[in-house]
Formats: C-alpha cells, structure tokens, sequence
C-alpha cells in the first residue's frame, strides 16, 4: 500500500485543481439552499470523474499522447472533421476556462476580503492576476500547486472537524447520496455540482501529466490507483462541504453571498477562527487554480497548434495570458463573486459532454491505445456520463429559453 501511495501524483493534481473555490462556494451553496438533496450528485459527479480522469490517464501513460494530440490523431486524414473538432475544443477550452479563471481569481478575491472586508475588489483582481501571470511567465508554479495540495488536507480536516461537531442527520445524508432527486429551480446548482468535480481541462491536464510521470504502460497500474484514490478522496472533501453546510446552514434562511457567509459552517468547531481559516483556503485554492487553468489551456493548445509545449514560449505566454487577462475581467466586473463562481461552474458543466465525448471517442482507437484501449465496462460508464451531462445541460439550456 504504501508503495501505491508513493505513486500518488498526476490524480493528486487534478484532484486539487478541481477542489478549488469553486467547489467550496458551490457544495456551500447546495447544502445551505437544499440541505441533503443534493448529495447523490456528488456521489455521481465523483464516480463519473473516476471514469474519465482515469481514461486520460491510461492515454498518456499507455497512448503516449496528451489529449488534445490523441484527438487530432485520431481524426486521421479528414480534413474536414479535423478543423471542426479542432474549433470546437478550443472554443469549449477558451469558454470554459476563461469562465472557470474568473470563478478562481473570484475565490481569491473572497479569501482576502474575507480577513480585509475593505479590500478594494478590482485592486485585489488585478493583483491576483497579476502574481498568477507573473508565475506563468516566470516559472515557479510547481510551488503552488503543492500549496494548493496542502490547502486540501487542510480544508479536509477542518470541515470533518466541523461536520463531527455539527452532527447531521447521517440518515438524511444517506438518503440524499442514494435517493437521486431534482427540483426544476435547482437544476443549475446541480450541473454546477459536476462542473466543479469534472473539469474538462482537467482530463488535458492528466494526461499531459501522467505521460510525463510514467514512461510505459508498465505501470498502467499505478496511474490508475493514482487516479481513482486522489480523485476519490476529492469527491469526499466536497461531500464534506455540502454536509456541514447542510447541517449548518440549511433551513436558517441564510442566503450565501460572502466568505463570511460560507465560515459559518465553520463556526461550531472553530468560533472566530472559521473566517480566517476559510479566507486562508479560499485564497490559496483561488490563487494556485488562477494558475492550473491558463497552464492547461495552453498545453492543449500547444498539442492542437503544434507549437512548443514550454511555458516560456511566446505561443504559449499569449495562450495562457489571454484566459488570465479575461479571468481578472470577469473577477473585476460588478457581479458578485459567488455568482461568478457558480456560473463557471455552470458552464464547465455545459462543456462537459463535449471534452468527454471526444475523450472517449479517442480512447478507442487501437492507432492509439494499442491493447489498452476501453473496454465495454469502460466504455459503457463514459457513455453514461455523457448522456447524463448531456441531458442535464440540454434541459438547463430549454429552461432558460423557456421551454421547459
């Protein structure tokens, strides 16, 4: 076991990537507005993130490709359908995580001005954007990303902290993991559930990562214990969040539009401390995620493009500036920040079916994965999970057309 645990790395990135503000404010807000009922959404949302990170896994440890590569291989000589695919994951990539950028640099502006309440917010967005641009520009990001790894262990034993202390209903919490139930008015906090779990750059990320940390398919294992134990144990962290938020905050009649709204669920464990444990977090998750995502846009635009996958690059600087540049917009602008979080959240949802469905079209082609590629068990789960993320965002979509 412990030998398995020493191959923990690409699964622990994408898991700390994922369990960023976005999944602390949304979790919040699913658990203050509708207590339990949400809870099997993450209970899916985790799984279906288990499927698929752990397929782009086995494609860089077994294919050799990062996904945006495997995609072009696999559209062979169409020239048609290449350019259409093409165009379709970089506006999903560009759309997503510009959304998804302003979402995390919103997280930080939370985070500080929940110790400083009179922080100016545009200064603090142009600031964050700033020390995000200055680490992608000049390296030093690897350092980040284990401050946002430790924020995780972090938040994870402050909110089961929380969550003993608090003593929810464990009958009503089994209910609402089991029991799937969906309210019309709480359709976009769902989709926003599984936009926070299963990031679509997140699948590019992984498997540019584990193509990197594993040389063969000889240790196909590894990746995927690496995967499912790290993206497990993420799913638990948010779990946690919507439980204690559920047990907290539910039925109080508090609408969660602040940081200081959010540390209340922290308050029975930790009292006056939950605000500044939760401003910690909230700014360390914001700030390393402000990174992750323009980083992994322009690795899956390097592989689509064809230009050097080095961060020192000009194609590459201009690509990842580019999202930092819209995330500090957004972030900056007068809509509250929590709703720009849950936004984000709604969109990567949206997106979701799109990135999945082209990961699972390439994970079966034998050009690429040779023996590995999916199997029917694997092919199966993918298929639902993107029927499932499609059929969510196709009525999300009715609705606010008014349709349905």
């Amino acid at each position: 076991m412990l030998t398995r645990l020493r191959a923990i790395g690409p699964g622990a990135l994408a898991a700390a990537a994922f369990i960023g503000p976005g999944t602390v404010t949304t979790a919040t807000v699913a658990g203050a507005t509708y207590g339990y009922m949400l809870a099997w959404t993450l209970v899916f949302a985790t799984l279906a993130a288990i499927v698929l990170q752990e397929t782009a896994a086995r494609l860089g440890v077994a294919g050799r490709m990062g996904l945006g590569e495997a995609i072009l291989a696999a559209t062979g000589g169409n020239a048609a359908f290449r350019w259409a695919a093409v165009a379709l994951i970089v506006a999903a990539l560009f759309i997503g995580n510009a959304a998804y950028e302003g979402g995390n640099i919103a997280g930080a502006v939370l985070g500080v001005q929940a110790a400083f309440p009179d922080a100016p917010r545009a200064g603090v967005a142009v600031a964050i954007g700033a020390v995000a641009a200055g680490f992608l520009l000049f390296g030093g990001y690897k350092l980040l990303e284990r401050a946002l790894i430790g924020a995780v262990l972090v938040m994870t034993v402050a909110f089961a902290a929380a969550l003993i202390v608090v003593k929810p209903d464990w009958g009503a919490l089994a209910a609402g993991a089991a029991l799937p139930r969906l309210t019309l008015d709480a359709l976009p906090i769902a989709i926003g559930l599984i936009g926070t779990t299963i990031v679509p750059y997140n699948l590019f990320l992984h498997a540019a990562a584990a193509r990197k940390r594993w040389p063969g398919p000889e240790q196909i294992d590894e990746a995927k214990f690496d995967a499912r134990f790290s993206i497990g144990l993420g799913g638990v962290v948010s779990l946690l969040v919507l439980s204690t938020a559920a047990a907290s905050l539910f039925g109080a009649g508090l609408t969660v539009t602040s940081a200081a709204d959010m540390a209340g669920q922290l308050e029975p464990a930790f009292g006056a401390g939950a605000t500044w444990l939760l401003a910690v977090g909230l700014f360390a998750a914001g700030l390393s995620s402000a990174i992750t995502a323009p980083l992994a846009t322009g690795f899956a635009a390097a592989e689509l493009f064809g230009f050097e996958s080095d961060p020192q690059t000009m194609p590459f600087r201009l690509v990842a500036g580019t999202v930092v540049l819209i995330g500090v917009a957004a972030a900056a602008t007068g809509a509250r920040p929590v709703e720009i979080i849950l936004f984000a959240q709604f969109a990567n949802g949206l997106l979701l079916p799109i990135i999945a469905g082209f990961l699972i079209f390439t994970a079966n082609r034998k050009s690429i994965l040779g023996a590995y590629i999916n199997g029917w068990r694997a092919n199966l789960a993918g298929g639902v999970v993107v029927v499932i993320t499609a059929g969510l965002g196709l009525r999300a979509i009715l609705r606010a057309l008014g349709v349905w």
